[in-house]
């Protein structure tokens, strides 16, 4: 999960690729959220997401669909999955990965400046984002 003003990366560990897995992971993830930061969520258009309304349900978070074959209209997750893919090529099984990694990478990617965040990092755009919302 990344946020769009922050770039605030979140890697969530999933059991399987099947739908009630990745719902399911989802929910847990999003629970963890400051109510600020749900709002709404994007998705890409995957077998994995077809029980999105039991999400929307759990956790009352409004959801959107990515348009289909569309890389231009999304820029977060294409940037992000671009990203990802220095420490996950792919050829690599995610499924392998254990928490642990995923929530170092993720540290990697939030400690990172970020030329569109004028160099700053998105720990601190997010912090800042938060403390203005909260």
């Amino acid at each position: 999960m990344a946020e769009r003003h922050s770039r605030f990366t979140i890697l969530v560990q999933v059991d399987g690729k099947d739908t009630t897995s990745f719902v399911a992971a989802l929910i847990r993830e999003t629970k963890r959220l400051s109510n600020a930061l749900k709002r709404t969520l994007t998705l890409n258009r995957g077998t994995e997401l077809e029980a999105h309304r039991y999400f929307n349900v759990a956790t009352v978070v409004q959801v959107y669909f990515c348009d289909p074959q569309s890389p231009l209209k999304r820029g977060a997750n294409e940037n992000t999955n671009g990203l990802l893919r220095q420490y996950y090529p792919k050829v690599m099984v995610l499924f392998t990965s254990t928490l642990k990694d995923l929530d170092q990478v993720a540290m990697r990617l939030n400690e990172s400046p970020i030329k569109a965040l004028v160099y700053k990092t998105p720990v601190e755009v997010l912090s800042t984002t938060v403390a203005l919302i909260g």
